[in-house]
C-alpha cells in the first residue's frame, strides 16, 4: 500500500516535533546557596527539587549549586535581579539593602521561640515584606529557617558585655547587625559567608555567629574553641526566584513552584529543629567549651542596643516595627497560662 506524500510529510513533522520536545527536556532553574549541600538548607533544596519535578509534571528541574559556587548571597541576589540566575535562598538580612523592613527580622532578642517566628513570618507581617520584592525584580516564595544564631570564638568564653570587648566577630553584611555588635564592644567584621572558614583559620577574625547546624556543617569546630548559646538573633532564609525567570514560566509551573516552596518550608523547619540538639551534642563531642547567656543577661544586652534599634525603627518605618511587636504581644498573651 502506498502512502500519501502529505501523510509522509505530516508524520515526519510530528516525529521532528516530538524529538525536539524530548531533546529540550525540562526547563532548568539553577538555585544557588552559600551553605554546603550537606547543610539543612542544602537538604531542603533537594527536597524542593523533587517536589518541583513532581508537581510540574517534569517540565521543571531545580539544579542545586551549593557552597558559594555561584557567589555570595549579595552577588546571587544581584544575579537574580539581572536575570542571570534563576533562584537563590539568602539570609533575610541580605535583602535589607533593598527593603529595610527585612532588618526587623534580625532585631536582637526579639523572638522568644520558633513558634513566634513562624506565626509572624507566615502571617500578614511577613507577607507584607514579600509583597515589596517584585519592585526589585524578585519574588519571595517562602520563609525557610536559618534558626537562632549563637556565638563562637577562639579567644575566651563570652558570658556578657564585659567579655565582648575587642573580639573580632564576623557578622552578616547587614548594617544594623554590624552597628549592634560594635555597640556591644565587638570589633565587628562584615564578611560573605563563603569566606568565613578561611578567615577563622587564618585568624583574621576571632569568631562568628550562626545557627548550630550551620556551625557543624561548616566545620567551624575545627577552628573555634568556645561556643556561647546566646540565641541573640532569629535568622530566616527567603526562597527567591528572579522576576525574569518567574515571568518565563507558565501558570501551571508557577503554581508548582509555590506549592513545592510551602511544603519544603515545613520540611526544612522540621529538619532544622531536629538537627539543633544533634548539632549541640556533636559540638560538645568535638571539644567545644559551651556556655549560656542567661535571660536576665540577654535583657541587659538588649537594653544597651536601644539607641541602635530606635534609629532603625525610623529607617524601616515605625508602623511596620510596631505591627511586628503588636503581633508578638498578641501571640504571647494567647499563650500565657
Amino acid at each position: 500500500m502506498q502512502t500519501s506524500p502529505w501523510f509522509r510529510l505530516a508524520a515526519a513533522l510530528c516525529l521532528a516535533a516530538s524529538c525536539g520536545i524530548a531533546a529540550a527536556g525540562p526547563r532548568v532553574l539553577r538555585l544557588g546557596i552559600g551553605l554546603p549541600a550537606a547543610s539543612v538548607q542544602g537538604q531542603a533544596v533537594q527536597d524542593f527539587a523533587e517536589r518541583v519535578a513532581r508537581y510540574s509534571g517534569g517540565s521543571l528541574a531545580i539544579e542545586l549549586h551549593a557552597g558559594g559556587q555561584l557567589g555570595n548571597d549579595l552577588s546571587m541576589v544581584g544575579a537574580l535581579r539581572a536575570g542571570t540566575l534563576e533562584m537563590s535562598c539568602p539570609d533575610s538580612a541580605t535583602l535589607a539593602g533593598l527593603e529595610p523592613g527585612f532588618s526587623a527580622i534580625n532585631y536582637p532578642f526579639t523572638f522568644f521561640s520558633e513558634t513566634e517566628a513562624d506565626a509572624v513570618l507566615d502571617g500578614s507581617w511577613g507577607k507584607q515584606l514579600l509583597s515589596r520584592l517584585p519592585a526589585h525584580q524578585l519574588l519571595g516564595l517562602a520563609y525557610w529557617e536559618n534558626g537562632f544564631r549563637h556565638l563562637t570564638n577562639s579567644r575566651r568564653p563570652l558570658l556578657g558585655v564585659a567579655d565582648f570587648a575587642g573580639v573580632r566577630m564576623r557578622t552578616m553584611q547587614n548594617p544594623m547587625l554590624v552597628e549592634s555588635f560594635r555597640k556591644l564592644g565587638f570589633d565587628a567584621v562584615p564578611m560573605p559567608f563563603p569566606q568565613v572558614y578561611d578567615a577563622l583559620r587564618e585568624q583574621r577574625v576571632d569568631g562568628q555567629e550562626n545557627p548550630l547546624p550551620t556551625i557543624v556543617a561548616s566545620r567551624f569546630y575545627e577552628v573555634q574553641r568556645y561556643l556561647t548559646l546566646s540565641r541573640h538573633v532569629y535568622s530566616a532564609h527567603v526562597l527567591l526566584v528572579g522576576k525574569k525567570a518567574w515571568d518565563a514560566l507558565d501558570a501551571a509551573q508557577q503554581t508548582a513552584l509555590q506549592r513545592a516552596a510551602g511544603e519544603s518550608r515545613d520540611f526544612e523547619r522540621r529538619l532544622s529543629r531536629d538537627s539543633n540538639e544533634r548539632a549541640l551534642a556533636e559540638l560538645k563531642q568535638r571539644g567545644m567549651q559551651v556556655t549560656v547567656i542567661a535571660r536576665p543577661d540577654a535583657e541587659r544586652i538588649r537594653n544597651r542596643l536601644r539607641d541602635v534599634l530606635e534609629k532603625y525603627h525610623h529607617e524601616i518605618g515605625p508602623a511596620l516595627v510596631i505591627e511586628m511587636y503588636v503581633q508578638l504581644g498578641r501571640l504571647r498573651m494567647a499563650s500565657a497560662p
